[in-house]
């Protein structure tokens, strides 16, 4: 076994031995430039939250109108920095009003989710978004109201999504060889069954992670996730794997940001061979736009593209009946994708978009099933680790 994961060890050798500090806006004198949060006690939070609102009432004694001046998150507003290797928010504000009938109603909700954020965390709990939004369905009408907000706010006071105490649902999973502790109880995630260990949406739990895996391997879909764990393949080859269930949330990328840097070992990413499979190693990789203000705390740099790749299909003989054929929305993305930094700054990531866009075929990660059910854990990936076939 040691020979076939020799290109692993290696590549796992190299992780460690690269230092693990990454650069922060301070560091490049650009903190005046660009903007990102931090993790906040609960109590600071709160602090903020009750700054925020002295100043409000003062603004409204003075007879100068009731408003908030937010961080502006459009998409001119969200760039990538290259010394940073991810995306960051432009330091810019917008005021939004209460006397304004376009922001009348955000300005209320603003106030309202402010007000429900500072009662949780002077309790020193944590509730989920659909708690929220549940506590005034009148004035939210619809989650998506109170959930856009969030991001505001935690724009406004300069803390991560996760320092607000409001967490989403649980989506990622992660199976494998890895302990740790969450919230004073033992977990093993070998004991997980194929469904593996739900990612816990409050990652303040989380801490002493402790393995024997010499990497990250990070899935797309749940369905290849299941044959993985069902097949019991961490433990021919060491390893932790982790899926989001497709576009990966907030606590998965922070859960998979932690990992890396505290065991210090290599992420393999497993998606499909298509543009969409790209855009999901992005947000991993790079941040969301969405979510630039918070990309410090949820990226995982240098993640390497294990399959599957375009060259691939060719290499394995994937059947034409298995490939499909790109849409005109899939190859407008796949020209986005293209153009994306973290893509031009590798060359073979380069190639092989170039080649999907030419080929105009796409493949899922099932299509390997064509050898039969179990060829993505008994040849495919056993072939790739050997060969050392990422990039």
């Amino acid at each position: 076994m040691d020979e076939v994961l020799s290109k692993v060890h290696a590549l796992e050798t190299a992780v460690k031995c690269r230092p693990e500090l990454r650069k922060t806006l301070n560091d490049l004198n650009l903190n005046e430039a660009y903007r990102e949060v931090v993790d906040l006690p609960g109590v600071e939070v709160a602090a903020a939250i009750e700054q925020v609102m002295i100043a409000i009432a003062d603004t409204i004694l003075r007879n100068e109108g009731f408003g908030y001046s937010l961080p502006s998150r459009g998409n001119t507003d969200q760039v990538y920095v290259e010394q940073l290797d991810r995306i960051v928010l432009k330091e810019k504000h917008t005021f939004t009003t209460f006397h304004n009938t376009s922001s009348v109603r955000k300005v209320a909700i603003l106030t309202r989710v402010m007000q429900l954020i500072h009662g949780v965390l002077t309790r020193g709990i944590h509730v989920t978004k659909r708690d929220l939004f549940y506590t005034d369905v009148k004035l939210f009408r619809d989650q998506k109201d109170s959930d856009s907000v969030l991001d505001d706010i935690s724009c406004l006071l300069g803390c991560t999504r996760n320092s607000l105490h409001v967490v989403a649902s649980e989506k990622g999973v992660v199976v494998g060889k890895l302990t740790y502790t969450e919230d004073g109880d033992e977990i093993d995630c070998t004991k997980m069954g194929i469904g593996g260990k739900a990612i816990p949406s409050n990652i303040d739990e989380v801490d002493c992670f402790r393995s024997v895996a010499k990497f990250v391997l990070l899935v797309e879909k749940d369905a290849a996730f299941m044959r993985l764990a069902e097949d019991r393949f961490y433990n021919r080859f060491p390893c932790i794997i982790i899926t989001a269930k497709g576009q990966p949330d907030v606590a998965t990328r922070l859960f998979l940001s932690k990992l890396k840097r505290d065991l210090r070992i290599p992420v393999l990413a497993l998606v499909d061979a298509d543009p969409y499979g790209l855009k999901i190693i992005s947000v991993y990789m790079q941040g969301s736009k969405n979510m630039a203000f918070d990309s410090a705390n949820l990226t995982t740099p240098d993640i390497k593209w294990l399959g599957v790749r375009p060259s691939d299909l060719d290499k394995f003989k994937i059947p034409e009946q298995c490939r499909l054929e790109m849409s005109q929305k899939d190859i407008e993305t796949g020209h986005h994708m293209l153009n994306e930094d973290f893509i031009q700054q590798n060359p073979k990531w380069v190639r092989e978009v170039k080649m999907m866009l030419a080929s105009k075929t796409k493949a899922e990660i099932q299509a390997l099933s064509s050898y039969g059910f179990q060829y993505l854990s008994e040849v495919y990936l056993p072939l790739k680790l050997q060969e050392g076939d990422w990039i």
